[in-house]
């Protein structure tokens, strides 16, 4: 069977098999066709509304209770018996006047327990990220979940052009295919970095392009202090905010990365520490290998993962009590035999879900991926991806960073896997949806009309609901071979190819004021010339 229009919920009558329409009658077959005529938008490409999704479901535990406060022990056991490194001369004076000891001669901090604990309960459980536009905003914690696009990978990668080096170009485009998927809610990092534009003022252009390509909530990296400021007020003048006010509205993130194991370094514990002190989100995620930057076992790795995570926590809320924050976790293994790190494993899975039980016990919200390994989109990056993402869903994950685009261990972002992935994300979407149950629901009239022996597709239950009842994916064909075959035999990588560009091309400016754009790049302008003048 064939698809009638992108949009639709029942094949076209005309490519029905004979016996189908046999069976239906003339009658049945005449109230389909008028109403496909007046509901249908032939060619568009469906996609369910921009929503949060909402998990209903139990989350999935890897260990038992009593095992995941043994690994908490021993995680508070690393931070007070051998420490974790803080390059940085004032975060050491914030633990020192805390009462952490502090070791300036090897910037090693050992971390009282008490402290951790105090510290940690003045930390949110859930809060509002504010986007540029207010519908766009997101609830952050409890059981939402946030999708976000790949963020950082240095090379980009479609069918068309092949793979080829970050630029600027492709970063636009990624950000106008990401503004037309519903699913993806916010920017968790650059697409892909644009080695094209100079690093000393990169950020100014990427950032200045979230503002005026899409209408989401965005991040910026923690590489330093001044970054974080100049983004702090590309936010303000995009919101039209003063500081003040955009420390009561959260409204951009950044994610601080321990260089595992045991250390923070000088750029990123200065953007954390701005941060903090803005009352913007910091995602706290050590990047724990298994076998490399941590003890080969899923054990000792989320051991190593929760005290790193606990100490870059306890910082931001000494910084600024009640400051946002959460709990990342990005724990997987390596290769054994080479080295290279591997995603979707089902020690990734087995970490995710023991990260989101410690970030529920730690009482925050949980940031996971949707990681794979592959080198090209293929059943690899499909299978590896579907691991990360339910291990990600059923772990209560409330953010899931690179959700829809990574490819190659993410030194790949790929426009293909960006719309496979986001297709992905819309099912998963679509089972986290309750169930209804009623009379209604349940067809029992439509039982009664059809009767022994008899089809649904005619009766007035089907017709009522046909278009909207089950969900529609962008990316999968459901013809028969002989159909798909005479368009083309084209593969769902070849199908996403062409959607992506569909997307991008149909991509509007969001709404934005002409004072604001102006603004903006005055701002822009002003400092590329003292940045690049000194």
């Amino acid at each position: 069977m064939r698809w009638q229009g992108e949009n639709s919920g029942l094949p076209a009558a005309d490519t029905w098999p004979k016996n189908t329409k046999a069976a239906m009658g003339p009658k049945s077959m005449a109230r389909l066709s008028r109403r496909g005529r007046q509901r249908r938008t032939k060619g568009a490409r469906h996609q369910p509304a921009w929503r949060q999704p909402v998990n209903p479901f139990a989350p999935l535990e890897a260990v038992s209770p009593d095992q995941i406060a043994f690994i908490q022990d021993r995680s508070l056991a690393v931070l007070e018996e051998i420490g974790i490194e803080f390059l940085h001369e004032r975060a050491l004076a914030v633990f020192h006047d805390a009462g952490a000891d502090v070791d300036r001669g090897t910037s090693r901090v050992r971390l009282p327990r008490q402290l951790v604990a105090h510290a940690m309960a003045s930390a949110p459980r859930t809060f509002t990220l504010h986007a540029r536009n207010p519908q766009r905003s997101l609830t952050i914690g409890g059981n939402r979940i946030a999708f976000t696009p790949v963020a950082s990978p240095p090379f980009a990668h479609d069918l068309e052009r092949g793979r080829r080096e970050g630029n600027f170009r492709d970063f636009c485009d990624f950000l106008r295919l990401a503004q037309g998927l519903n699913c993806l809610h916010f920017f968790g990092g650059y697409p892909v970095e644009p080695t094209d534009l100079p690093a000393a003022t990169r950020h100014l252009d990427c950032l200045a392009a979230f503002v005026t390509l899409t209408d989401r909530a965005w991040h910026a990296y923690s590489l330093g202090a001044e970054r974080i400021d100049d983004a702090l007020s590309i936010i303000c003048i995009s919101r039209n905010l003063s500081r003040q006010e955009l420390k009561e509205q959260p409204s951009i993130v950044t994610v601080v990365n321990a260089n595992s194991p045991l250390r923070f370094d000088t750029p990123m514990l200065d953007g954390m520490m701005t941060m903090a002190k803005h009352n913007q989100p910091v995602i706290v995620t050590p990047f724990t290998l298994a076998g490399a930057m941590a003890p080969a076992s899923v054990a000792g790795a989320v051991t190593q993962q929760n005290a790193e995570a606990l100490a870059g926590m306890t910082l931001v809320q000494l910084v600024n009590p009640g400051a946002p924050v959460v709990y990342g976790g990005f724990t997987s293994n390596v290769d054994m035999k080479t080295g290279a790190p591997a995603f979707g494993t089902p020690e990734y899975a087995r970490a995710t879900m023991i990260g989101g039980q410690l970030a529920r016990l730690n009482g925050v919200p949980y940031r996971s991926s949707n990681a794979n390994a592959s080198t090209s989109v293929d059943a690899q990056a499909a299978y590896e991806s579907q691991v990360s993402l339910w291990s990600a869903v059923m772990s209560h994950a409330n953010i899931v960073l690179h959700g829809a685009g990574w490819l190659e261990g993410g030194l790949v972002a790929s426009f293909e896997k960006m719309v496979i992935d986001a297709d992905t994300i819309e099912m998963i979407s679509r089972v986290l949806e309750p169930v209804e149950v009623t009379d209604e629901e349940i067809g029992m009239t439509a039982m009664a009309e059809v009767g022994p022996g008899g089809h649904f597709f005619g009766a007035g239950h089907t017709l009522e609901r046909y278009e909207t009842v089950f969900h529609e994916p962008m990316v999968s064909d459901w013809t028969n071979f002989e159909n798909w075959k005479d368009a083309g035999g084209i593969d769902a990588t070849g199908r996403a190819s062409r959607l992506a560009r569909e997307l991008i091309d149909s991509w509007e400016t969001p709404a934005l004021s002409a004072d604001i754009a102006a603004e903006l790049d005055a701002f822009v302008v002003r400092r590329k010339a003292e940045i690049l003048g000194r």
